[in-house]
């Protein structure tokens, strides 16, 4: 079952649904609805009690969300990612207490922040010179150096993000003793970069595609010119293997032992999987999918996003893990709470996603479903004129 709880967000009414992942023939709807929203009302209870001073970390004067954001020879797409999460970009993020860490794990120029401008947010710059090609050891160093209660880990500092993802992670928090909140992620273009490179994109077809959207006043917009990423197909209606924001605890990720810095490969190979995949499964965890917020790749060469050939094979990047693990690596079954709201921007992302589901699930239409008892009945009905009156 995935149960949805819509926050408030100004100017909208708040509301609840719940969202059933199949149906129980053993129990009575009205049982089973009564069950769920009893639910709902004591995490929106949880949620207000939990929140007496909005935007606060746990111990006053410590921010509550601190984004970890980690690259390496991005100038380009690093701007634009910090510019996302500027204050005056997020939806709803005023009185919220965060701050931005910048981790440039070795880029052969070093990142200059000049041109990022006035943000309104506190942005601290790491670089680490003797840096090696997994940013393993740069994602835990940049969560040591972080102030806030709660990490929320970016691995990959080209990922644009929605206006409600610090909104969102803030509430979201909230929800559960020991919450994973994560934001599903998204490539800029007609489909994974891997493919759409070899149909013409690029780096100027994607600036132009993002001056076209003019995110900084539609950020939503970009949904409408994404695709979903090979992670997520399913976007929020399926399982998904990685997220590339991923919110926990500061302490539950050191409880967790950070990020795996036995991960080598270049990029880390599948470090942010596994890191999803042990916090997802911990027993006292609570997955939390920010329904309607992504995170958007930009084009920029990476190890899993370049030109086909080029890179590591998933094969390559799933031996390393087995190597380490002892096995190959599956994506987490657990159900997530869906936390958020959708609108008629998110209707392509929404449309694919759908799609990918009934590939996947060989689901058919209403009509495909129905067709066969219409037939059944306009037979009857003919037989029937032609009967005796």
């Amino acid at each position: 079952m995935l149960l949805a709880v819509t926050p408030k967000i100004p100017g909208q009414t708040v509301q609840c649904a719940a969202v059933f992942h199949g149906l129980c023939n053993k129990c009575a709807v009205p049982h089973r609805f009564s069950k769920d929203l009893a639910l709902i009302e004591r995490l929106i209870r949880s949620l207000s009690s939990k929140a007496a001073v909005p935007g606060v970390g746990v111990d006053a004067g410590r921010p509550l969300l601190s984004f970890i954001v980690i690259v390496y020879d991005m100038q380009r797409e690093v701007v634009r990612t910090i510019q996302t999460l500027a204050r005056d970009y997020q939806r709803g993020a005023e009185g919220i207490d965060y701050e931005i860490v910048v981790v440039d794990n070795g880029s052969p120029t070093p990142l200059d922040l000049s041109r990022v401008g006035e943000i309104g947010v506190p942005l601290r710059l790491i670089y680490r010179e003797n840096a090696t090609s997994s940013p393993a050891d740069a994602i835990n160093e940049g969560v040591a150096n972080a102030a806030g209660d709660y990490v929320a880990v970016m691995i990959d500092g080209a990922r644009m993000l929605s206006p409600g993802v610090v909104r969102g992670a803030a509430d979201a928090v909230k929800l559960a003793e020991q919450p994973v909140v994560a934001v599903l992620g998204l490539h800029l273009g007609p489909a994974h970069q891997r493919t759409s490179i070899e149909q013409g994109y690029s780096k100027d077809v994607e600036d132009a595609l993002l001056a076209e959207v003019n995110w900084r006043h539609n950020g939503y917009g970009l949904f409408g010119v994404s695709s979903w990423g090979g992670s997520c197909a399913e976007g929020w209606f399926g399982p998904a293997a990685e997220s590339n924001c991923i919110v926990v605890s500061k302490d539950f990720f050191d409880a967790l032992g950070g990020y795996d810095e036995a991960f080598r490969m270049p990029g880390g190979g599948l470090v942010n999987l596994d890191f999803y995949r042990r916090s997802v499964e911990h027993p006292d965890s609570k997955l939390i999918y920010l329904l309607g917020e992504g995170c958007f790749h930009q084009l920029h060469g990476g190890v899993t996003t370049g030109k086909s050939g080029a890179g590591h094979s998933f094969e390559e990047l799933n031996e390393e893990y087995r190597q380490i693990r002892g096995e190959g690596f599956q994506a987490p079954e657990k159900q997530p709470l869906l936390y958020g709201t959708l609108g008629a921007p998110h209707g392509a992302a929404m449309a694919r996603a759908v799609n990918q589901l009934n590939t996947a699930h060989a689901n058919v239409s209403v009509d495909e479903a129905c067709a066969p008892f219409l037939a059944a009945e306009h037979r009857n009905d003919a037989d029937n004129e032609g009967g005796p009156v």
